[in-house]
């Protein structure tokens, strides 16, 4: 990271070593520990093969378990959520959004009660469900076993979202998403919209929903993401997190040195 992207971030990642209280200092970078974690997250390394440059594998995997789990890592990405929506004049929270789901393979590491089949499209893992604002910006995100429906994984999701925004009022999704799904929303006060196919046979660009498939290109370039090797979901959906934020950071910087 920058100086200048250092500082969007630094006050969220814990700058003494007790938590919840001022303490002694920690030994150890905050700042190399999350460009450690940006390392993995794109190349996909495992942690022991992590370069010298980089504090102990041991301490960066730690720090990122305890960010996944205590939502450090769903923080830092709505503090920069909120900073490019303002920057590009919108309110800070979204009143639309696209819903999408995505099949991953897991690892042999991806335990059989967090692990299913999605006879659709042919994968053994874990499906991932992620719902991102007309910027194409994720604002929540809930992974589960392959084999869950959408409908199910859906409504888990749209919640979440909700939970940040009291101006969600839209969903966007595919066909996918069925009358169970579109009943919860529609009982929450959100309008849900399917956004069906165009032409059958040839490839179309669909309204709206190339929004969320253009993020989850974004997101796949990070090779990490490619394979869930995670034993705890909620690590895999802080690996997403971390990903999304490495590609707001530079999009922020980036716009003000333009």
């Amino acid at each position: 990271m920058t100086d200048e992207e250092w500082e969007l971030v630094a006050d969220l990642v814990e700058p003494y070593s007790a938590r919840a209280r001022i303490g002694r200092p920690a030994v150890v970078s905050r700042r190399a520990i999350v460009d450690a974690i940006f390392y993995v997250a794109a190349t996909g390394c495992q942690w022991r093969a992590l370069p010298e440059r980089y504090p102990n594998w041991n301490t960066v995997h730690r720090h990122h378990l305890r960010w996944s789990r205590d939502g450090t890592w769903e923080k830092l990405c709505d503090r920069l959520r909120s900073l490019v929506r303002e920057r590009e004049g919108r309110d800070p929270t979204c009143s639309g959004t696209v819903i999408d789901a995505r099949s991953v393979r897991g690892a042999a590491t991806v335990g059989a009660s967090t692990r299913g089949y999605d006879a659709g499209k042919k994968v053994s893992g874990r499906k991932t469900f992620g719902v991102v604002d007309t910027l194409g910006l994720l604002v929540a995100i809930v992974i589960v076993a392959a084999s869950v429906s959408d409908n199910t994984g859906g409504i888990a999701a749209v919640d979440r979202a909700r939970a940040k925004s009291t101006r969600l009022k839209k969903v966007f999704c595919d066909q996918g998403f069925k009358r169970t799904f579109v009943a919860h929303c529609a009982g929450a006060h959100v309008s849900a919209e399917v956004v069906r196919r165009i032409a059958q046979g040839r490839f179309e660009v669909l309204p709206r929903r190339w929004v969320v498939e253009r993020t989850w290109s974004w997101l796949m370039n990070n090779r990490r993401l490619q394979v869930d090797y995670e034993r705890d979901p909620t690590v895999a959906e802080g690996f997403i997190w971390a990903a999304h934020s490495r590609l707001l950071l530079r999009r922020l910087t980036s716009q003000a040195i333009a």
